[in-house]
Order: C-alpha cells, then structure tokens, then sequence
C-alpha cells in the first residue's frame, strides 16, 4: 500500500481514475473486521513511507486486511507530509539580519514617543513611568520575517549609534518586548548623543 494510495483525496481532479481510487480507499478504510486491531507499528509504517524499507509481502497483506492499520498508514502519511509542508515553509521564511533606523530632526526637540526602523519593520515606543521610561520594541505583522521570528523566539537587542543597549529580550506572543529606559539621559537628547541612530538586531548565540 503506497503512500499516494492513502492520500488519493488530497490529488482531486484527476478523473475517473482517481475517483475510483478515493471510493477504493474509503471502502477500505471503513469496513469492518471483527477483532481488528493494529497490526503492524509505527516504525514498521514510518519506514514504508520514508522509503527507507519496504513492506514484506506478509506485512502487506496484513495492512491491507486490516482497516484499523491502515487508518493508523494514513494518519501517518498525512502527518508526514504535514510536517514536510511546515518545514518547506519555515526554509522559504526570509533571513532578517538586522535593521537600522534614524532619530529625526523633529524628535530630537520634542519628547520622544517612537522611532521607528528604515524598513517599517521595527518600532521603539517610549512612555513615561514614574521618573523615568519604559521603552518597548514592538514587530510589526507585515514585516516579511515576521512568522519566522515568533515561531523561533531569538534573543534580540536594541543598540544606540555607539553601541549601548537599550533592550534586550525575546519576543512575546504579541511580537514585543519591554524593558526600563536604561540612561539617566531621556531619550531623545541620548540618541543625539550618539549618532541619532539606533539599530535592532539578533543577539548571536
């Protein structure tokens, strides 16, 4: 019993052929055999997918005479090629490698709310708490490497135009991280101490 076999729902359109397959495959997977059980396991199964063994003809016959085992093949099959899918996508994610953004010139004498990167990917929020500030970098959801980044969690850091951290943290579920203003400086007069600029970046590990 193939793979392809198991999975004919999944190739719609493809004629008389793969209807007579579907319907074959249903009438299998539902008739009912008295004392049924799994017949073979999963290691057996998940090497027949993979390629890297094939079924005796003994094991053969017992997953086709046995629909509890064959509802287990399938399960796996469609399992596997889940996962193949998810780690397709995942490789076809983009690579983001940092981001850099400027101070403007309208900031630097107002009290500063935000900066926000050149790619529009990043944005530093600032709000007043008690005497000083909490600054919190927030991922935006169209950002191209947005899915990556959640889903794998890296440790990032915030750095002034001389190279002091700002922020450090991962993510949370949200797409932001949060921390005290560490400077005693507020935070417009500090990035115009250094440079005007600031950049967003994954720590290396």
């Amino acid at each position: 019993m193939k793979e392809n076999e198991l999975n004919s729902d999944q190739n719609p359109g493809q004629g008389g052929d793969a209807l007579d397959a579907r319907l074959r495959e249903r009438l299998l997977l539902s008739r009912a055999v008295p004392g049924d059980r799994l017949m073979l396991a999963d290691a057996i199964l998940l090497a027949a997918l993979d390629g890297s063994r094939v079924l005796t003809p003994n094991e053969r016959t017992a997953l086709e005479q046995s629909p509890l085992t064959l509802r287990r093949f399938r399960h796996l099959a469609l399992e596997r090629r889940s996962m193949q899918q998810a780690a397709s996508e995942a490789a076809n994610d983009p690579v983001w490698a940092g981001s850099t953004g400027m101070l403007r010139a309208a900031s630097s004498t107002t009290a500063l709310a935000q900066l926000v990167t050149d790619d529009n990917c990043w944005t530093l929020h600032f709000l007043p708490e008690g005497e000083g500030w909490q600054v919190i970098l927030t991922l935006s959801a169209d950002a191209p490497y947005a899915a990556r980044l959640l889903r794998e969690q890296p440790l990032l850091r915030v750095v002034d135009g001389g190279g002091a951290i700002v922020l450090q943290g991962r993510l949370d579920a949200d797409g932001e991280c949060e921390r005290a203003w560490p400077f005693s400086t507020v935070p417009a007069a500090h990035f115009q101490l250094y440079g005007a600029s600031f950049a967003v970046e994954p720590v290396a590990p």
